[in-house]
């Protein structure tokens, strides 16, 4: 059988920008197929309500729900919207919000894989235009690359399509409930112990950045205070990118890198010496 899985992309979040990506790099895989409806930068209830329609009416197996912030109205709807029309829903998102509001999503029916280095942005006019805007993804793409954080999301996420291949379905379904924090991110992705230091260090430090933008974005008035602030939490983000690009280096240095591709049939296979087969 071939799995439909949908994906609702509302606002943005690196995230966001790779997800089905992860799931078929090679754009071969024969056991699946994905669909995503997106409400491009804003999170309106009619620009979420559109996303939705198109969803549904696609009819996947199950969604993925990816979105900042992700306890905001618009995801929320979306979310419960999908799943009162039987279709179960993964919510991936970022790690903005008060310990409450996750604990309600926790305790759902919903699935969740929390990104604790998806960091926010930082949004002031005077700081970001649309370079800046991409320079940032490109560099939050790296770290939550190589740090293996988007590997989890993947293999989580091909767990479910495991299912569905399987018989499962609706509710019978076992949706992850993952919170990616640096120790779960960099398990089994380094062999040498430098590069497992440096991996881990720019997963911390792409964390800490949500809170530095935040207080920029949210908690500081005055340009000439806040555009600092925003500033050197993207410098963090930049930094992180160094040590992951030196974590990676150490690796190829041994020929570890570990790779872990789809065959068609969308068995995950592995390797790590170079020039070798993934078995």
């Amino acid at each position: 059988m071939v799995v439909k899985v949908g994906v609702a992309k509302l606002g943005n979040i690196a995230s966001g920008v790779m997800v089905e990506l992860l799931l078929d790099e090679r754009a071969d895989r024969e056991d699946m197929i994905t669909f995503m409806a997106t409400s491009g930068t804003k999170l309106q209830p009619e620009d979420v309500d559109r996303v939705v329609s198109n969803l549904k009416a696609w009819g996947p197996d199950f969604a993925i729900v990816v979105s900042p912030n992700g306890v905001l109205p618009g995801p929320t709807g979306a979310r419960e919207a999908l799943a009162e029309a039987g279709i179960p829903v993964i919510v991936i998102t970022d790690d903005v919000t008060t310990k409450k509001e996750w604990a309600d999503l926790k305790e759902s029916k919903f699935g969740y894989i929390i990104q604790k280095a998806d960091a926010m942005i930082g949004a002031r006019r005077e700081f970001l235009d649309p370079i800046e805007m991409a320079d940032y993804n490109g560099n939050l793409v790296k770290v939550l690359s190589v740090t293996g954080a988007f590997r989890k999301m993947q293999i989580a996420i091909d767990e479910v399509i495991d299912q569905v291949k399987a018989g499962k379905k609706g509710a019978d379904l076992e949706l992850p409930k993952i919170v990616v924090t640096a120790d779960k991110a960099v398990k089994d992705e380094f062999s040498n112990p430098y590069a497992y230091a440096k991996a881990r260090a720019a997963f911390e430090i792409a964390a800490a950045v949500a809170m530095v933008n935040v207080k920029g974005c949210f908690m500081t008035k005055g340009f000439e205070n806040y555009v600092p602030i925003v500033a050197s939490a993207h410098e963090m983000m930049r930094a992180a990118t160094v040590l992951c690009d030196e974590a990676r280096e150490i690796e190829k240095g041994v020929d570890g890198v570990v790779r872990k591709p789809h065959k068609n049939d969308g068995t995950i296979v592995s390797k790590t010496t170079l020039i070798s087969k993934p078995e």
